[in-house]
């Protein structure tokens, strides 16, 4: 059975999860009432396209 050699590094560690974070989301502004939309969605505020 294969065992590691030795204990992995809290800076490996992180180097494996650099790709975990939350990315921010896109958006835009609505045509209509002017509040921040996500594109191609619904405007919450108003229900514009």
């Amino acid at each position: 059975m294969a065992v590691p050699r030795s204990k992995t590094s809290k800076a490996r560690s992180a180097q494996r999860r650099s790709h975990d974070g939350l990315a921010v989301m896109p958006c835009g502004v609505c045509k209509k009432c002017g509040e921040k939309k996500r594109p191609h969605h619904v405007c919450p505020a108003c229900g514009a396209k």
